[in-house]
């Protein structure tokens, strides 16, 4: 049968069939181990605490970040020796005494670091939402750190079986969150195999993507079926970050003038839909098909974190969703590169690479991805990616901490460069609070020069994983739970004709 006329079932069954399966279970296995490490790094540096910078550093080198091949080897022996215990029906287990020696180091972190929310306790940091436990803390005993495990959810969330007695009641809104949290983390140590991980390939062009939701994305995209919800708890958690994207930017898109978009957010959005869904031009293989190519749209996403370190498998998702477009991914941030020195170790500045870029240009044609890890206004004075355009660039802020106390001094100075581009500027956030603080300082920043895109909702691709702040376990969140975009105030002009010609 020939390849061209076959459907994409058809050819993995046919693969599958010669190519043998001993081949593929090591590097699913890597890929499995690469997918729990991005997420256990991604809950300690997605969240913007409002702790100090000294601990939010202390942090980023404990807790489940690895200090040496020797502990990694270590920990992979430790979880290989206890698959048999960690099976579907036996995935729970207090965190201090779990199989895996990764929870038990975390569990050890959170005994260390986080306090107890008990409202007899003072508080020991000052409060950044309305639903923030430290405005419960009036009391005069001295803060202590959480020491007893609840017996339902089995993370730390106490310093005494008394205190959790007491303020069981508040405990009891999240118990069950909490546990699915538990339940979530060890099944990413289980070694089990991740058949959600398979990600499907490019389409033909006719296969329209339905983004509606997750449902009929990951059916019209020819997912595998996923038929567990803690399966698609895990592949959501990834995938979130390019289908966000590919949700507001796609001509199919699920937001419009009734739902989310304003009528200055669709001026700017059609612009960069015209350039990702180009008309057919007949090129081909011949010379009389020779057709020039539009440069690739580029992706800036600032603050970079987590998002970063994500297996190119993901990414490559939003490449397929535009199957006659390319895209240059930028991650630009100091945290960008965080714990992945022994993948790829910073080159030295150059005139060549004055910024020390790391360029991954070998995924599969149609996506390039860049890693600066230095600050947006730093490479925007040097104009390193001058001059920018509405039809091809677009900035996207993940979780980016614009109005929080802890982070927004760090935003203070590449707002009005943002705003300066006139480029869409697409945001997202934990909570709903959380977004309108950002739009908050946003507006108050900019004193009337910019214009809100995408009013603030929840994002139909968020994912519907919880994540657990180890610095606070009551603290819950889910990446990119909302979204919402602004840009720089443009003004339209109008040809001056002289007063007698306005009166007629």
């Amino acid at each position: 049968m020939a390849a061209k006329g076959s459907c994409r079932r058809c050819l993995q069954l046919t693969t599958a069939a010669a190519a043998p399966t001993t081949i593929r279970a090591p590097i699913r296995k890597a890929f499995s181990t690469s997918v729990s490490r991005n997420l256990q790094r991604s809950g300690s540096q997605q969240r913007a605490t409002p702790t100090t910078e000294a601990s939010r550093s202390n942090w980023s080198n404990t807790g489940s970040n690895y200090v040496s091949s020797n502990q990694a080897a270590s920990d992979l022996h430790d979880e290989q020796s206890t698959r048999v215990l960690l099976r579907k029906n036996n995935l729970f287990h207090p965190f201090s005494k779990s199989p895996s020696s990764r929870i038990r180091k975390r569990a050890a972190f959170m005994r260390q670091n986080a306090y107890c929310p008990h409202p007899d306790h003072r508080a020991t940091r000052a409060a950044t939402s309305p639903n923030d436990l430290e405005l419960r803390k009036t009391g005069s005993m001295a803060p202590a750190h959480v020491h007893y495990e609840c017996p339902d959810c089995g993370i730390p969330v106490s310093c005494s079986e008394e205190h959790f007695v007491e303020d069981y009641e508040s405990h009891l809104e999240i118990c069950h969150i909490l546990r699915q949290i538990n339940e979530d983390d060890h099944d990413l140590v289980s070694g089990r195999f991740f058949a959600e991980y398979n990600y499907p390939g490019a389409q033909i062009d006719e296969a329209q993507a339905n983004l509606t939701n997750w449902d009929t994305m990951m059916y019209s995209r020819e997912f595998e079926a996923v038929n567990d919800e803690r399966a698609l708890r895990q592949v959501t958690r990834l995938l979130t970050y390019p289908i966000t994207i590919a949700s507001v930017l796609h001509e199919l898109s699920p937001y419009g003038l009734k739902n989310g978009i304003t009528p200055e957010g669709l001026r700017s959005l059609s612009a960069l839909r015209y350039t990702l869904h180009p008309p057919r031009t007949g090129a081909n293989a011949d010379i009389k098909g020779l057709r020039p190519n539009p440069p690739p749209v580029r992706l800036f996403i600032l603050g970079a974190r987590a998002e970063s370190s994500l297996p190119r498998e993901v990414w490559l998702q939003l490449a397929h969703l535009f199957p006659r477009s390319t895209f240059h991914l930028v991650f630009i941030g100091p945290e960008s590169m965080a714990s992945r020195e022994h993948e790829f170790p910073l080159p030295e500045r150059t005139p060549g690479n004055p910024f020390g870029a790391i360029v991954e240009d070998r995924l599969g044609g149609a996506m390039k991805i860049s890693t600066y890890v230095d600050y947006f206004h730093t490479l925007h004075n040097a104009q390193h990616f001058y001059p920018y355009d509405p039809y091809f660039d677009a900035f996207v802020l993940f979780h980016p901490g614009l109005g929080h106390p802890a982070t927004s001094h760090e935003w203070a100075e590449t707002l009005p460069q943002l705003l300066e581009t006139k480029v869409p500027i697409i945001c997202t956030g934990f909570t709903e609070y959380d977004m309108q603080r950002d739009i908050e300082w946003v507006t108050k920043q900019a004193r009337g020069e910019m214009d809100i895109i995408i009013n603030p909702m929840e994002n139909r691709f968020r994912s519907l994983r919880w994540d657990l702040n180890d610095l606070d376990p009551g603290d819950i969140n889910c990446a990119n739970y909302g979204v919402w975009g602004f840009r720089g105030k443009r003004y339209e002009t109008d040809e001056y004709r002289g007063g007698q010609q306005q009166q007629q």
